[in-house]
């Protein structure tokens, strides 16, 4: 399904400038987090941790006002509650108070579905489908930041994709249906100094990502398994999207997205280091992959593919290297 929606692509990267979020500078900033439906004790356990983590980086790191910073979960309060008509509620009142100059981030938490037609977030009650988040979404000006962190979470990239937006994704197919771990680990890239790729002192939306990724490819591979799910980011509105690891023209609105102020007497950023860092960061992922794909690829497609992969990673640690000289 997704292959057959690159065709899209051809005509989206020609509006790629009309596409690309201005950073949210000096704007305000809001945020939702939706614990959805848990199904079960031991999942109502985990997203109330991922939940409340969430919240007080948002909060103490990142500073958001609490006044704009909206959690919604299976609690027991009704105006608490992670229903539909919360979640409206929610953006009708983001709507009324926030310009374009303003930022809004949203993770959805928990589990979702997918009936061959739509792809779905599992919410107390009625749930909402990919196609209703995107009218939701279309009703606020400010730029909007949706993580959905889901099973079965793709074809929110298609449908959710468009101007002013970053859309990430913990899977790269609906077919992809067991429970995720990515929520956890994108969670602690946004407090982890070491997702800093450039080390300008906050992690952006796409060094989040890139780090999250990372840290999934890891969680399967110690456990000598094949990774069952592979994130996915769109920020030029094409509704494709691209891994971490992987070719693309996305990435670029991500790398200048913060939910962070500016550090104060922070240089200014170096665009060109900026592409060659996150260049490098791609390409070490894709040595991760390789070295996980080893055992299922002929010997000299692997050692093609490995031998391509640290020039390129050579050629790019140099241009960097002589960069930093510069």
């Amino acid at each position: 399904m997704k292959r057959a929606r690159a065709w899209r692509r051809s005509l989206a990267l020609g509006l790629v400038s009309l596409f690309v979020p201005a950073v949210s500078a000096g704007g305000e900033r809001y945020a939702l987090i939706v614990a959805g439906a848990s199904g079960g004790a031991a999942y109502a356990a985990q997203y109330a941790g991922w939940t409340a983590e969430l919240h007080g980086i948002l909060l103490e790191r990142m500073k958001l006002d609490r006044a704009r910073v909206t959690v919604l979960s299976d609690a027991q309060d009704p105006e608490a509650m992670a229903t539909a008509a919360n979640v409206r509620r929610v953006f009708e009142a983001v709507r009324e108070k926030s310009t374009r100059d303003d930022l809004f981030f949203i993770v959805l938490i928990g589990h979702g579905t997918f009936d061959g037609v739509d792809a779905k977030f599992n919410l107390v009650g009625p749930d909402l489908e990919s196609g209703q988040w995107a009218e939701l979404l279309g009703s606020v000006q400010a730029q909007a930041v949706i993580v959905n962190t889901t099973s079965a979470s793709f074809p929110f990239v298609e449908r959710l994709a468009g101007e002013r937006r970053i859309v990430i994704t913990a899977t790269d197919s609906a077919a992809q249906r067991f429970d995720t771990v990515f929520p956890g680990y994108f969670i602690q890239a946004l407090r982890d100094d070491g997702a800093d790729i450039d080390k300008n002192g906050r992690v952006s939306i796409w060094e989040a990502f890139v780090a999250a990724t990372r840290s999934v490819r890891l969680h399967y591979q110690q456990r000598g398994q094949l990774a069952t799910e592979r994130a996915l980011l769109d920020d030029n509105g094409d509704g494709v999207g691209r891994e971490a690891a992987g070719a693309g023209e996305d990435g670029s609105a991500a790398s200048h997205t913060y939910l962070e102020d500016p550090v104060a007497g922070a240089p200014p950023t170096d665009e060109a280091l900026l592409a060659l860092l996150q260049k490098r960061a791609s390409l070490e992922l894709e040595v991760e992959e390789l070295k996980v794909r080893r055992t299922f690829l002929p010997p000299e497609e692997y050692q093609r593919e490995f031998e391509r992969v640290m020039i390129e990673l050579a050629r790019v640690a140099r241009e960097i290297r002589e960069r930093n000289r510069s």
